[in-house]
């Protein structure tokens, strides 16, 4: 599976994801300063099978229904990298379960 993470993600945190995740970020991608929708419909239409991203009114700001792929949600107290660092282990559990949940919350 193919993870996007979002530009409000420290890049240095893709360097943390097993290589079989094909991890980039929006900013490889080019698609830095992309509306949410629209940087779902490019994350979907380019193989990618979920999003992570530290931004926590995502879930609000889009229908849940309507998301072409999964999202993630990091939270910490910040979003330094060296906060975001423990929730990796978490975040890889989560991606390598059922993500048949649009959203899912890891907290620190």
């Amino acid at each position: 599976m193919r993870v996007l993470l979002d530009e409000s993600v420290p890049r240095r945190l893709a360097a943390e994801f097993p290589e079989s995740f094909g991890s980039r970020t929006v900013q490889q991608m080019g698609w830095a300063g992309c509306s949410n929708g629209e940087l779902l419909r490019l994350a979907a239409d380019h193989g990618f099978g979920v999003l992570v991203t530290v931004d926590q009114g995502f879930a609000y700001q889009q229908s849940v229904r309507r998301l072409p792929i999964p999202v993630v949600i990091m939270i910490a107290g910040r979003t330094r990298l060296q906060e975001l660092l423990p929730l990796v282990p978490e975040v890889i559990a989560v991606l390598s379960g059922d993500l048949g949940q649009r959203i899912h919350r890891v907290v620190a």
